[in-house]
């Protein structure tokens, strides 16, 4: 029940947010307490960060569309297709290893996030608010050339909560 009336009150606030173009970090949190079931314990985008940066070992996994990653996607990704995805596609990796979970918002990657879990991997975490929020806190991601300001905005509505970077959408 609690989860429906947070979805409710994050669609009311959309035409309005749409209408003045930039949301808030408050609308887009609650918009995200909307979406998730807090199943898949969460990262921050700034301790994310940090592990990349001291080499940490983790196995991170873009559970976007094969064209939402081709745009751009955190160094080092391998991307997943969320509605088909089995942990068994993991090979051998350790069921102890950090996995660390990202799509656009974070709702398609709590998702993949539950099927490791099941499958028995224990430390799984979500990047909270997904790739709009490591590109909003300004953090690179990339392609094929490298280093890139473009990001996949999955639609014109989900797209209003990318405040950074340069929007792309499907043709």
């Amino acid at each position: 029940m609690r989860k429906k009336l947070y979805l409710a009150a994050a669609m009311c606030w959309l035409p309005l947010l749409q209408a003045c173009s930039q949301p808030t970090n408050k609308a887009y949190a609650l918009l995200l307490k909307s979406l998730y079931d807090n199943t898949v314990p969460q990262i921050k985008p700034e301790k994310l960060y940090q592990l990349l940066e001291q080499k940490h070992q983790l196995l991170l996994l873009d559970t976007r569309s094969t064209k939402e990653f081709a745009v751009s996607h955190m160094k080092g990704a391998r991307q997943v297709d969320p509605a088909t995805f089995q942990p068994t596609e993991l090979g051998k990796e350790a069921k102890d290893k950090l996995v660390v979970v990202y799509c656009s918002v974070g709702y398609r990657s709590e998702r993949v996030g539950e099927k490791l879990q099941q499958a028995g991997f224990t430390n799984v975490l979500n990047l909270y608010g997904g790739l709009f929020e490591w590109v909003n806190r300004g953090f690179p991601v990339y392609n094929r050339a490298g280093v890139t300001q473009q990001v996949h905005a999955y639609s014109e509505l989900w797209g209003m909560w990318l405040q950074k970077g340069e929007k792309v959408y499907d043709e």
